[in-house]
């Protein structure tokens, strides 16, 4: 007896009911075209689903359909390679909400591994960005790259060799980045003109520098505050400075442990910072000279930086770079586990120091010591910069600041 085909019909209304989705892409001579048309055509809050394998790509791809979740088989399993790459620059750009890439690698792209602009709800999860033939100047500046974004997660991912971060989130609102690799990057995780970013039990690891909380000029949005960096391993960040000429992280000293430039309120604790042969903790204003001028908006220093409870080891004996041999120059070497280049802004002080909650706060690091460089004065006249290594004029503490909150089970 043959089987109706009223059978075939409601068996086939009752999968699709249940969310069953067509079997995973395979790598293939026409994986890129079936990959990029299943983006396309997916339906809000569907499944691209990838198989195991490595997939060859000679241009990008391109997510624009909210709720979608590309799914691979793990990161060290799904590959994605643009190692052949002849057109676009990422390997993939997302410009949708509610998305999340789960369980694959991004290899090799010509430009940024994977770009995630004015996305709301984006998540990075189990996903590598890496180029596997090492640190060069050559490769693409971002491994993660979510920009002008909210409500952005970075969960269990690594990214490898990026010219400028392995994990970069700018311009962004309420970030968690959490339990990631980054390791031989210029920077490994960097957070850039953000408010409300929580970056915990990571590993920043060989990069030139570790974890960097950045605010610069000349962006739609200034004024980066409200960061917690805590239980972190933040060990040996001694490679070799290899940004491409003229990028703003080639300023970066080779052997930075954390680096905080010109945000506000933001707790570094719980840390396990040492090795970093220029400086293991270092709070800078930005020093672009007339650059930061002008921006009316732009607010150049650092202030409410509260640096608690991190064990801190041995660093600072071989400073790289202009800047870290500027340091030296003041403070000798090796140079202290904490560093402060002690610029203030003039209208705010009063005898040098900030108004309560603005100031510069240090406790409870072991035996970590410290030092104020007095870098203004040194710039102006050398011999009269006074270089402070008490922290009694550091003592107090912050409000702590409040954890992110990411919506739905993210939390």
């Amino acid at each position: 007896m043959k089987p109706s085909p009223l059978i075939g019909i409601l068996a086939a209304a009752f999968a699709s009911a249940l969310g069953a989705s067509a079997a995973p892409i395979a790598p293939g001579p026409n994986s890129q075209e079936e990959i990029q048309e299943a983006l396309i055509m997916v339906d809000k809050g569907g499944t691209v689903e990838l198989a195991a394998g490595t997939f060859e790509f000679a241009g990008s791809l391109s997510l624009d359909v909210d709720g979608v979740t590309l799914s691979g088989a793990g990161m060290d399993k799904t590959i994605l390679s643009f190692k052949n790459q002849t057109a676009g620059s990422e390997g993939l750009i997302v410009t949708s909400d509610g998305v999340t890439l789960n369980g694959f690698a991004v290899e090799d792209s010509k430009g940024d591994a994977i770009k995630a602009k004015g996305c709301d709800g984006i998540r990075f999860l189990d996903v590598r960005a890496e180029w596997t033939g090492g640190p060069k100047e050559t490769n693409g500046a971002y491994g993660f790259y979510p920009v002008e974004s909210t409500n952005v997660l970075i969960d269990g991912c690594a990214a490898i060799g990026a010219s400028d971060a392995g994990i970069y989130v700018g311009q962004s609102r309420n970030v968690v980045v959490r339990n990631s690799t980054a390791k031989f990057n210029v920077a490994g995780i960097e957070i850039e003109n953000c408010y409300d970013a929580d970056v915990f039990k990571n590993t920043a690891t060989h990069n030139t520098g570790g974890i960097l909380v950045f605010d610069l000029p000349g962006l739609p949005q200034q004024g980066g505050h409200n960061v917690r960096v805590f239980d972190n391993q933040v060990v040996d960040n001694n490679t070799l400075n290899f940004a491409p000429e003229g990028n703003i992280v080639g300023n970066v000293p080779t052997g930075t442990g954390i680096m905080i430039m010109a945000n506000y309120n933001v707790e570094i604790f719980n840390n396990t910072i040492g090795g970093n042969a220029t400086a293991n903790v270092m709070i800078i204003a930005y020093s672009g000279g007339k650059d930061e001028t002008k921006d009316p908006k732009y607010y150049p220093y650092p202030e409410g930086i509260h640096v608690h409870n991190n064990t801190i080891g041995t660093g600072g004996d071989k400073p790289e770079g202009v800047y870290g041999t500027m340091m030296a120059q003041v403070a000798g070497s090796p140079l202290p586990d904490i560093v402060w280049d002690g610029r203030v802004n003039p209208a705010k002080a009063k005898d040098g120091k900030l108004p309560e909650g603005r100031g510069i706060y240090i406790h409870d690091n072991g035996d970590a010591d410290f030092a104020n460089l007095d870098m203004d004065a040194f710039t102006k006249d050398p011999a009269s910069a006074k270089v402070l290594r008490d922290l009694k004029a550091h003592e107090g503490k912050m409000p702590a600041i409040k954890p992110v909150t990411l919506p739905g089970k993210d939390t």
